[in-house]
């Protein structure tokens, strides 16, 4: 209510100077007409700001702002080297007024273009900006990464953008229990990740309203920054990599770091139940690798020697199949 009065003292004092003060030696009434014309654009520009988010004003302003500079260079250049006044003069009205207008446009739409923290990775070197590495969410719930970072085999920064961190929130506040613990632990991880000496953790504001889903707002803000994605999301890696993104996955380090089993080797299981086919007993190696063992159905609840026979690869990970002889 207060806002709206003032906005009422400021059109009538506008008014009134338009009346007394008519610009363009115009009658008393039509200045009053002119005041509160003006008037009412002005509150109506005031009320659009409000709605805008700082990023979009500064960008919008620093855009027009360039607009007008490069408009007037190239007006002046083209009047230098023009032989007809006329045409000059209306070439340089033009780009006066079309270069702002250009400049206002992207920087109210691609506002992270201009943002300064965007604008300092141009007078860095190129090779600075892989070193930054953006988490997503589901590699921050996951929680290795802060093991990881513990061993020093990952350097430069993090980058947690706040669009991830607004994600893990609303995880956290979610009404399913498990949703809410893992959202939990997410920012649990972030906060040992602070703690960490080993890495940078950097929080950034860099948002792309126009993109929806966040993945996809992921990819946007690699490419801009020249950065690798860390993540455990299938999906994404692979959407990444067809963008042309690195992307390092924690699933990919934890397959490449297990143990290499070759057939023929023995190695000591715990049969934890019944396998599928007759006689078979299944087990779980420390690393979670499933063992498929003949012979062992009746070896349940005991720790045994197997014979591995074969491994096979899969998507999720290995398979170890093998086979028991019986009592040595």
């Amino acid at each position: 209510m207060s806002i709206f009065i003032f906005r009422l003292v400021v059109a009538a004092f506008i008014t009134l100077a338009g009346y007394f003060f008519p610009p363009f030696n115009l009658h008393p009434y039509y200045g009053a007409l002119t005041g509160f014309l003006l008037c009412v654009l002005i509150i109506y520009l005031e009320t659009v700001i409000r709605r805008s988010q700082f990023k979009t004003i500064w960008s919008s302003t620093l855009g027009t702002f360039a607009g007008v500079i490069l408009g007037w260079a190239l007006g002046s250049v083209y009047q230098t080297i023009s032989q007809d006044e006329t045409t000059a003069n209306f070439i340089r009205v033009f780009f006066l007024i079309i270069m702002p207008y250009i400049g206002f446009l992207v920087g109210s739409k691609k506002s992270e273009w201009l943002i300064p923290a965007h604008l300092m990775r141009f007078f860095k070197e190129k090779t600075t900006g892989r070193t930054h590495k953006i988490l997503d969410t589901s590699v921050i719930i996951d929680g290795r990464i802060a093991d990881i970072c513990d061993t020093s085999f990952i350097e430069g920064s993090l980058i947690v953008p706040q669009f991830i961190l607004k994600e893990l929130q609303l995880v956290a506040d979610s009404s399913d229990s498990v949703k809410r613990q893992r959202g939990r632990r997410g920012l649990e991880v972030l906060d040992n990740l602070q703690k960490s000496k080993e890495v940078n953790i950097i929080f950034t504001e860099l948002d792309f309203p126009d993109v929806v889903d966040v993945d996809s707002k992921l990819i946007e803000l690699a490419k801009h920054m020249d950065a690798k994605i860390v993540t455990n999301d299938f999906n994404l890696h692979k959407v990444a990599k067809l963008q042309g993104i690195s992307v390092q996955n924690i699933n990919e380090l934890a397959n490449a770091l297990k143990p290499v089993v070759l057939p023929g080797e023995s190695i000591r299981a715990f049969i934890l139940k019944e396998g599928k086919e007759k006689d078979q007993g299944v087990a779980y190696l420390d690393d979670g690798t499933m063992v498929v063992v003949d012979n062992a159905r009746k070896m349940m609840g005991q720790t045994i020697d197997v014979t591995v026979t074969s491994v096979l690869q899969t998507t999720v990970g290995k398979m170890i199949f093998g086979r028991y002889n019986g009592e040595a």
